[in-house]
């Protein structure tokens, strides 16, 4: 009886050995990096470490009238039943739904149009940027001007044509005002959202739709098997920029209301509680519940998109 001769093991790869020109350009980049680590470091980290620290403390804004102690969870442990800070949680998740969903689908509309290939391409360009450039404080002030029930510009043109029965309190009625506020950012945003896209349109090789149309795909088919596939990254910026945009509002909030409670964001709940009440431990522990809250929907946001990658 014959025995069958096992194959011999095959050869390890011996290990690449990093050469010194290799140390020497590793060594080389840590100290290029070292600066710009130190800025981010400086403007960055130290700062949350700092808000971290204090939402663990007493701290009062005129620091010297109260000795600042450490509390624990008390700070945490107040906001999380404070009925102001969930409906300032609510209102924000509210209106960053709706702005960023209007923003993405309209911008995207406007990204494809002024993709395409038409005469005046260039102004419409130029144009679409104007309420965009406005600062927000700005725009936010002119149309609340125009929105006024008394001699707003809105109101007069709606009774005009027949639209409007009477003047509307669009601000002042709680019915009317966070639909009115997130009208107001995504005329303002729009824009931004559409030059983001329109780059990562233009990325795209136009080959591809030359192929699809010479084997005959509708421009529907092209859309969702090569614009909506190859546009991914970009639209996975710009949904993350927005929503970190949307979830920090506070000035057009400001302008529009001021300090109204039912009209509270997390951010002018987090100013209130900081410079209007003097308590920093307390705005603190606030900033970092928002902190989480954003860097939740940016988690959700990145595992989406690798699931659909896959």
């Amino acid at each position: 009886m014959s025995s069958v001769a096992t194959p011999a093991p095959a050869p390890r790869r011996p290990r690449r050995r990093r050469t010194k020109l290799q140390r020497r350009q590793t060594r080389l980049a840590w100290l290029l990096l070292i600066p710009s680590l130190a800025v981010v470091a400086l403007v960055a980290i130290y700062p949350l470490g700092k808000t971290v620290y204090q939402s663990f403390t007493n701290q009062q804004f005129l620091a010297g009238i109260t000795p600042t102690k450490w509390i624990g969870l008390d700070n945490y442990h107040q906001i999380w039943h404070d009925p102001a800070w969930k409906h300032a949680v609510i209102l924000t998740l509210k209106f960053t739904v709706i702005t960023v969903s209007f923003e993405f689908v309209l911008g995207l509309i406007i990204a494809l149009v002024v993709n395409s290939s038409f005469k005046g391409r260039g102004v419409m360009r130029a144009v679409m940027l104007v309420p965009w450039a406005i600062p927000t404080v700005v725009a936010a002030q002119i149309w609340k001007w125009m929105l006024d029930d008394t001699f707003g510009v809105v109101n007069d043109f709606g009774v005009r044509v027949h639209v409007l029965s009477h003047s509307q309190a669009w601000i002042s009625n709680p019915s009317t005002s966070l639909g009115a506020v997130c009208a107001v950012d995504i005329w303002k945003t729009t824009p931004f959202v559409a030059l983001l896209l329109l780059a990562g349109l233009q990325v795209i090789p136009s080959d591809l739709y030359e192929a699809a149309d010479v084997d005959g795909a509708s421009k529907l088919q092209q859309f969702w098997r090569i614009t909506l596939p190859l546009l991914k990254p970009a639209i996975l910026v710009t949904l993350i920029f927005r929503t970190l945009d949307a979830l920090r509002v506070f000035d057009i909030f400001a302008v529009f209301f001021g300090n109204r409670l039912d009209t509270q964001t997390m951010a002018i709940y987090i100013q209130s509680a900081t410079v209007g009440d003097g308590n920093v431990g307390l705005g603190a522990a606030a900033s970092v519940f928002m902190f989480l809250i954003i860097a939740l929907f940016v988690v959700i946001y990145v595992t989406f998109m690798r699931v659909n990658e896959e």
